[in-house]
C-alpha cells in the first residue's frame, strides 16, 4: 500500500468514527436472578430513535459483552448502558 492509500484509509475511518452516549447503568439484583437496568430519563429523552417499518418508534442502547460477561461472572458489579451517536448528530454532541 502506498503512503497516500494509506492516509486515505485513515481520512475513511477518521469519518466513521462514532462515539457514545452513556443512558445509564446494568447491575445483577441483589439475588443474583436478573439484572437490572437504570436508564436516566434525561438520556431517554433526548436520545436518537429509530422507526420501524410499522410505525413502531425504538432507542437502540448497547452493552460492552466483555464487560456484561464479568459482571455476570461476578468480576464488577456494574457497566454501562450507552447509544451510538453516529454522524452529523456525534459532531453536535461534541
Amino acid at each position: 500500500m502506498s503512503v497516500a492509500g494509506g492516509e486515505n484509509r485513515k481520512t475513511e475511518l477518521k469519518e466513521m468514527t462514532t462515539e457514545t452516549k452513556l443512558m445509564g447503568f446494568v447491575r445483577r439484583s441483589k439475588n443474583g436472578g436478573a439484572l437490572k437496568l437504570s436508564v436516566s430519563q434525561n438520556a431517554f429523552e433526548s436520545a436518537e430513535r429509530y422507526v420501524t417499518s410499522d410505525g413502531t418508534e425504538y432507542v437502540g442502547m448497547i452493552i460492552n459483552l466483555n464487560r456484561l460477561r464479568n459482571l455476570l461472572n461476578g468480576e464488577q458489579e456494574v457497566t454501562a448502558i450507552s447509544q451510538i451517536v453516529e454522524g452529523p448528530a456525534a459532531e453536535e454532541a461534541s
